[in-house]
């Protein structure tokens, strides 16, 4: 059982009723909703909550951690932040989602700007997977398209990628990497591009096979052997030669 935590800072829906009439409950919920699998153990969190439900408590018990952050970010507290930094390095799988490319804990692990070029529009995104033999892709088809969604254009300040997954392209020309893969510590990264609020990409069953995918590939490091540092002792007497 893996025990996944889907953090969203669920201020887009109590405040517009564009993206409340699309995600009522809130995009965490959607993605539990849809993300439900007897693999997975699913608990949400947002930002109004104590700690912004991220306690030390449930961090230690979370073996993937997904993030979706928009007009907010600034608002999440250093001190969650690199306690989520810490987890990731430390073997936590972290899905980030969509805008937040711009997160705190998202940047600290670059070490970037992750600053893009976007543009709101409504226009059809075609997300090609450039990866297939990838776990990611799994099932997934060669292609997936998505009427209405939000630009993203490169370049995106990102380091580069250790696998690039998928790549999109967008009806107003631009090309932008969706879909990448980075290891920080003991822990697995994987950027997912899709999901602006305004639009029911959350409920499609090829992204959120996307994402469970993800969730997998993400968890594969939650129970590896952790590195062992500092002083050591002689693992046979000093001065004996073998």
């Amino acid at each position: 059982m893996l025990n996944v935590t889907i953090w969203n800072e669920f201020v887009h829906e109590n405040i517009h009723d564009e993206v409340k009439a699309v995600y009522p409950e809130g995009i965490h919920k959607a993605l539990a909703d849809g993300l439900q699998n007897p693999d997975f153990h699913i608990r949400t969190a947002t930002l109004n909550e104590p700690e912004h439900g991220l306690s030390d408590e449930v961090l230690n018990l979370t073996d993937v951690l997904l993030w979706w952050g928009h007009m907010a970010h600034d608002r999440v507290d250093d001190a969650v932040v690199s306690k989520v930094v810490e987890r990731v390095r430390n073997g936590m799988g972290l899905i980030v989602l969509h805008s937040g490319h711009f997160s705190k804990p998202f940047k600290a692990l670059m070490g970037t700007s992750c600053d893009l070029k976007w543009r709101e529009a409504g226009e059809q995104e075609i997300l090609w997977t450039v990866n297939p033999s990838h776990p990611i892709c799994s099932g997934v088809n060669s292609q997936i398209i998505l009427e209405h969604e939000e630009m993203y254009g490169e370049f995106f300040d990102i380091p580069a990628p250790e696998e690039l997954i998928f790549v999109s392209n967008f009806a107003g020309g631009e090309v932008f990497r969706s879909g990448c893969t980075f290891k920080r510590g003991q822990g697995n990264i994987f950027y997912f591009r899709p999901g602006h609020e305004t639009y029911p990409t959350y409920y499609n069953p090829e992204i959120l096979k996307v994402i469970t995918n993800g969730i997998y590939w993400s968890a594969m490091n939650s129970y590896a052997l952790k590195p062992v540092f500092g002083n050591s002792q002689p693992m046979r007497p000093l001065g004996v030669l073998v």
